[in-house]
Order: structure tokens, then C-alpha cells, then sequence
């Protein structure tokens, strides 16, 4: 049976550019990263932003002989674990990552030994036996274990003498521009984090150096100081559904990374399956990855199986567990499932009920819309929804009955076709027989609105203690991989931050590849657990 690989952070540059595939649309994306504007690519998990960066870092790479533009890949990933209680301490630490990854790319290229007085500003030491910036950012990092203890951060440079620097090295290498990607750049849950980053991403910028950005859907704050229309080019990746390649380029997607040739045959045999599977991922890739992996024999009882297991169940648990790791958003996460769970999908499977039955032209849809004047309370629940992608703001602006304006949005497809008592057999005439002017709208003063208004949102309320605590068999990762890390008493995520390299290849069959593996893979899921 394949064991398909879900994150990007998991991949060989090899296997990117070897599973890699790009439609027009993507290429597009990737020339925009490449160009000299700041770029903002906002899409929910699993949607393939990383892949996206990756594939055009490794673009940057081999051109850069010609082009000398430089490009620096980084995370902020590890923001949730900064615990020391100083205003500014998520600033220094991004200056600190960014200082730490531009000095590792250039060691990359064989720049090193050229370097001068800019080494110094970038590691923040007297000399070449340590990097004081590298302890900082660690300390940092690793300040969960101590909350509120005081971190000495006076040798991160100031953005100035940093844009300083970049100029320097720039005409000193012989380097065009410098290209940051900042992946997982500004979470959902850390309000105060998401602004402090904007204001950075708005001042790092000058000739030498430009900031692409990787955001969630409709749940980012900006803050006062940066607008997204002025001061980057916003993209958000969607995939259309209705796209005439959609259906063959996710099938490319699924098969490059098969190598079972029996599994290559049933997606072959079984057309029409995989392609309800690839309608009901709405666009992304992770979706239609985990989806063919439980759905391996690719019949029409394996789907169904899918379906009420992932798409009915897994899914909206997922949504759920927000509230456990961050309770603040708790009202906002329950009334949001309920909402589209139990009213606007039973809804809209009634109305595609009705049209089926008279089967006359195209008239199912996939949607419904919200008035611009519906409650602020709604309008935050909506974006968690975005963020679990249970549901996409399709467009803005929409007019509907009685020329009122609004928002119109997709709900999940699978979520959706997950209502119907044989999802295989009727899956397909919901999608062929969809029409998008159709879709179900909800006023600015709908009566499911009154339970939520009045809510109040904490995002500071602080469960991380709790969370590490927890065992790993939450997280996101391969039963082989769990296997392994229980085999050498590595239980809670806590333990799994704390582990070295050296102590995971403890393991039976763990040598230093599968160490540096595992760990990154460990830590891609413990954040992304963290950070919802």
C-alpha cells in the first residue's frame, strides 16, 4: 500500500521537482515570487503554499548564476513556543531567524570566506568560533520550558543597520536582490504576532531585498501600519473545480507519487471515483492525498467509506480541536461548525434533493451567502472555517435577492456530497449539475446569527503548558514514525520538541537520514498542531 508524503517540509528537493506539477495558473504564482514585488500568498492548510516557495526557490537556485537573485527560505513555525514576556521578543527573534538563514544560504553558495564586517552584523559575535545570534534565536525557542525568563537580545541588529548590511554584501557578492520566503509567517491565533510581522515585512524592503509571505485565508490582522493593497501583491491560491484541467492535473498530482502499479491501475479503472475524490479535495492537494490513501482499493464502498469517515468525520473533529488548543475562540469555533454542519449544508443538499428529482439543466449548487451587514461575531467564525478549509470565500461584492450585497462561499465539497446516503452513486451529478448563481443567502439579520452575537474572542488565553503534555499519537504523523518515537520513550509533544537527532537514532533502522527526517517531520506537526 503507498504511504503518500503530505508536507512539503518532507520532501527531497528532488522530489519536489520531481512530483512537482504546475498548471498555468501556478506557474503564474511562482514568475510573481520570482519578480521584485513583495508577494502575500494566502491560502488555507494543505493547499500547497510551501510547495509553491519550494518550487520557486529551486527555480531561483539554478538560475542564480545568471540572474544573481538569491533566494532565502525560512519558517516562523516556532512563534507559538516564544514564552519570555518581553513586548518586543517576537521581533528580535524574526530579525534573529532571518540574520541565521541569509548566513546559511550564503555558506550554501560558497560565499562565506568573502564576507567582511557583514559577517559580524549577521552573527552577532566578536569572532569566527560562534554565532551569538544562533543562541538567541535557541533561547528563544526554547523558552517554553521557562516562561518569563529575560533573554539578552542587544547583539540582534536593528532593522537599519540590517538593511545596511544586505546592501553591503549585496555589492560585495556581486548579488542582484535577496529574496526572503517566510513560510508559516503570521498565525491565526496570535493576533499581536501577525501585526508585529506585517510592520517588519512593510519596512524589509529596498532594492537588495524583497519579502514573500506565506498567510491563512481571511482570519490574518494586518494591523494599522500595513495594507495589503499598497504594500504587497496578494494571491490567494484556489484551485477552480470547475476548471476543464482540474480533474487531470490533481490526478498527476496523486501520481507522481504512487508506486504501487496496482494502486497506478485501480485510479485508471476507477475514473468516475477518483474523480468525485478530486472534486470533494476542493482544490487541495493534502485532501486528495490522505482521501486516496484510505480510499486504496478505489471502489465504491471504499469511497463511501471516505467520505463518512474523513469528510464527515475527521475533517470537522479536526475543526473542533481548535477549541481545545486555544479555548478563547472556543464560542466562535462551535457556533461555526454548527452553522454550516447542521443549517447552510442540509440546506443545500434539500435544495439539490428537489432539483435532482426534476433533473432539468443545471441548478445544484455548491453555495451560499452571507449579507456585508451580518454580525462581526459571524463574520469571525466564518474565517476559523476558511482557516480549517470547511469553507472558501468564492467572491465579494455579490449581489443576491433584492440587490443586497454580500460574500458568497463554497462550502467543501466532500463535506457536502458527505450527506448523501451513497456518496459514489450521486456524488458526480451534484458537481456536473452545479450552478454557481445558485446558492443560499443569509441576511444581515438572520435568525441562526442571535446564538453567537455577543460573544467574546480571547486569543491570549495561553494553553501551550497543557498541549505539550499531550501525546503524540495527536499529531499528524506516520504510524511508523510514532512507532519509532515510542520505542525510545519519546510519549508527549514536549518530549518530542526536547529530542536531539542523536537521541532519535537511538531507534532501531534510525540512522542520521531518518533522524534528520523524523525530527523535521515532528516538529512541522507539533506546530502546526500548536498553531491550530
Amino acid at each position: 500500500m503507498d504511504e503518500f508524503i503530505f508536507r512539503t517540509e518532507e520532501l527531497t528537493n528532488k522530489q519536489v521537482i520531481e512530483w512537482g506539477v504546475l498548471s498555468k495558473y501556478e506557474e503564474g504564482i511562482v514568475d510573481k515570487l520570482k519578480a521584485a514585488s513583495p508577494v502575500l500568498l494566502v491560502g488555507s492548510r494543505g493547499v500547497g503554499k510551501t510547495f509553491l516557495f519550494k518550487m520557486a526557490e529551486i527555480q531561483m537556485q539554478q538560475e542564480f548564476e545568471e540572474k544573481r537573485i538569491l533566494p532565502v527560505m525560512l519558517t516562523f513555525r516556532k512563534a507559538s513556543l516564544l514564552k519570555t514576556g518581553n513586548e518586543y521578543q517576537f521581533q528580535y527573534w524574526m530579525l534573529g531567524r532571518i540574520c541565521s538563514e541569509l548566513l546559511r544560504t550564503i555558506k550554501k553558495i560558497g560565499k562565506f570566506s568573502s564576507l567582511a564586517q557583514g559577517l559580524f552584523t549577521l552573527t552577532g559575535k566578536r569572532n569566527e568560533q560562534s554565532s551569538k545570534i544562533d543562541e538567541i534565536v535557541q533561547k528563544f525557542e526554547e523558552s517554553w520550558r521557562s516562561p518569563g525568563v529575560a533573554i539578552d537580545a542587544q547583539d540582534i541588529p536593528t532593522l537599519d543597520d540590517f538593511l545596511d548590511t544586505v546592501e553591503d554584501l549585496c555589492e560585495e557578492l556581486d548579488i542582484a536582490r535577496i529574496v526572503l520566503f517566510i513560510d508559516e509567517a503570521a498565525h491565526v491565533f496570535y493576533p499581536e504576532q501577525q501585526r508585529q510581522f506585517f510592520t517588519l515585512f512593510r519596512d524589509l524592503r529596498s532594492p537588495y531585498i524583497k519579502c514573500n509571505a506565506a498567510v491563512y485565508p481571511g482570519v490574518t490582522v494586518y494591523g494599522d501600519t500595513f495594507e495589503p493593497v499598497h504594500d504587497a501583491l496578494k494571491i490567494t491560491l484556489t484551485r477552480n473545480v470547475n476548471d476543464e484541467n482540474y480533474v487531470t492535473m490533481m490526478k498527476e498530482m496523486v501520481m507522481r507519487q504512487v508506486k504501487d502499479s496496482s494502486l497506478a491501475t485501480r485510479l485508471s479503472k476507477n475514473g468516475s471515483n477518483f474523480t468525485l475524490l478530486a472534486y470533494a479535495a476542493s482544490g487541495n492537494p493534502r485532501y486528495l492525498l490522505k482521501s486516496v490513501e484510505l480510499a486504496n482499493k478505489m471502489d465504491s464502498n471504499s469511497i463511501n467509506e471516505v467520505f463518512r469517515e474523513y469528510y464527515r468525520g475527521d475533517l470537522w473533529s479536526e475543526h473542533t480541536k481548535l477549541a481545545e488548543r486555544y479555548p478563547g475562540y472556543q464560542k466562535f469555533i462551535d457556533w461555526g461548525r454548527d452553522f454550516i454542519e447542521t443549517n447552510v449544508i442540509p440546506e443545500i443538499k434539500s435544495k439539490n434533493d428537489s432539483f435532482l428529482q426534476k433533473n432539468r439543466g443545471k441548478g445544484t449548487t455548491l453555495y451560499f451567502w452571507i449579507h456585508k451587514n451580518a454580525p462581526q461575531e459571524v463574520k469571525e467564525s466564518l474565517r476559523i472555517l476558511e482557516y480549517s478549509g470547511l469553507v472558501y470565500e468564492e467572491a465579494s461584492g455579490i449581489r443576491a435577492t433584492r440587490s443586497e450585497v454580500g460574500t458568497r462561499y463554497m462550502v467543501n465539497i466532500g463535506c457536502l456530497v458527505a450527506m448523501e446516503a451513497k456518496p459514489a452513486s450521486t456524488g458526480l451529478d451534484i458537481m456536473n449539475n452545479a450552478d454557481i448563481r445558485r446558492m443560499n443567502e443569509y441576511g444581515a439579520n438572520h435568525p441562526l446569527y442571535k446564538t453567537i452575537q455577543g460573544a467574546i474572542l480571547d486569543a491570549e488565553i495561553d494553553s501551550l503548558k497543557i498541549q505539550l503534555d499531550k501525546s503524540i499519537d495527536i499529531l499528524d504523523l506516520t504510524e511508523w514514525q510514532k512507532k519509532k518515537m515510542h520505542e525510545i520513550q519519546i510519549h508527549t509533544i514536549g518530549a518530542l520538541i526536547s529530542a536531539s537527532e542523536e537521541r532519535l537514532k537511538q531507534a532501531r533502522q534510525i540512522a542520521d537520514v531518518r533522524a534528520r527526517n523524523i525530527k523535521n517531520a515532528g516538529i512541522a506537526a507539533v506546530c502546526e498542531y500548536l498553531l491550530g
